[in-house]
């Protein structure tokens, strides 16, 4: 079993950005920690890594009123800055899932 890069800060970008209030970009980092999690255990399966990720992006859409309600939104930057992220996780995993592929279920 893998652990996840311990010196990668997830979100980095976002969370440098005072437009993204800090407590809604940690709902977005637990969502892909769900992810990580996962592939810490070892789990190599694409089915099950797209499902879980699957859920994390819709977990990530459900946001999306909240950040509004914060004068927010996940606009360009948040959106290429998660799907970077989530790019890196599975990199790192060595899972072979395009990125797009990944983050089909969005609605940001």
């Amino acid at each position: 079993m893998k652990a996840f890069d311990p010196n990668y800060k997830l979100l980095d970008e976002i969370y440098q950005d005072d437009y993204y209030p800090a407590f809604l970009v940690d709902k977005v980092k637990d969502e892909l920690q769900k992810v990580i999690a996962l592939l810490e255990s070892g789990e190599t399966d694409t089915e099950v890594v797209q499902e879980t990720l699957d859920e994390a992006v819709c977990g990530i859409n459900d946001l999306q009123e909240e950040f509004d309600e914060n004068d927010s939104e996940i606009e360009t930057v948040a959106r290429e800055c998660i799907a970077a992220t989530v790019a890196y996780i599975l990199e790192w995993f060595g899972i072979p899932i395009d990125t797009e592929e990944a983050i089909r279920e969005r609605d940001w």
